[in-house]
């Protein structure tokens, strides 16, 4: 679907993005592949946010003119960019947001076809973290509607990162400080320091807010906290703060 098409055998590999993206100008190029492949793509995108699945897969032999390449959104989300803009291409969302594709609309003189075809998604606000949405259907079509080629893909209802309100980044400490922040609510929230050493764990409330202190005296100096939360399987982390134990923290 871009450029010439008088190569065959021609395979589009496949990866999974979280979170938007653009997209323009010449694609890369594909490498050979054996046959058998199915059209594929994964991605885990956290409720009400929308993320990038890139739909790569097998073809016998470059599409040709009106080929079209089609994803049709999962339940509990919607299609609502298709922002691959190589030349020969043209990109369009279904009214809804139902589904999306991508056509194949003439030879313009540049060979090969794109690595993989993206679609953004945006998720529900009030899917369930680690639920996997039904129904992400793929087809390649050539201009008659006939199928060529066709899969599905993978859509993971992700985790929102969690975060580290306290202790405020660069203040000196005591050495068993309360670690506070805010997560998805029922998650469990750890807090490591740099070396990866459990601080203090706990499970997020109701509303989202959670606290633990240090089960033992944090080494003095300078140090770094993170938070990772996980829930169903899937997980996420904060960004981490920098920290400092010592005496001016015993004030």
């Amino acid at each position: 679907m871009n450029g010439p098409r008088r190569a065959t055998g021609v395979a589009l590999a496949g990866i999974a993005v979280v979170g938007t993206m653009t997209v323009s100008g010449p694609p890369p190029q594909a490498a050979a592949a054996a046959p058998g492949r199915e059209l594929t793509g994964a991605v885990t995108i956290a409720p009400g946010r929308e993320g990038v699945v890139q739909v790569a897969g097998y073809a016998q032999a470059a599409p040709a003119v009106g080929s079209a390449l089609t994803l049709t959104a999962p339940g509990g989300s919607k299609v609502t960019g298709v922002p691959f803009a190589g030349r020969g291409y043209r990109g369009a969302v279904m009214s809804g947001g139902s589904g999306g594709s991508y056509t194949f609309v003439e030879d313009e003189g540049v060979p090969g076809v794109p690595a993989a075809f993206p679609f953004v998604l945006a998720v529900a606000s009030d899917a369930v973290p680690g639920t996997r949405l039904r129904g992400c259907v793929l087809r390649l079509t050539d201009a008659r509607g006939a199928v060529k080629e066709r899969g599905t893909c993978e859509v993971t209802v992700g985790l929102p990162g969690p975060t580290l309100t306290r202790p405020e980044s660069g203040v000196p400490l005591t050495e068993r400080p309360e670690v506070a922040g805010t997560a998805y609510p029922g998650a469990q929230v750890t807090v490591r320091d740099a070396l990866e050493n459990e601080v203090c764990a706990t499970t997020a409330a109701a509303d989202g807010t959670w606290s633990c202190v240090p089960g033992t005296a944090l080494p003095a100096g300078s140090g770094r906290l993170q938070a990772t939360a996980t829930l169903n399987g899937v997980g996420a982390t904060s960004e981490q703060i920098t920290i400092t134990v010592g005496p001016a923290g015993r004030d």
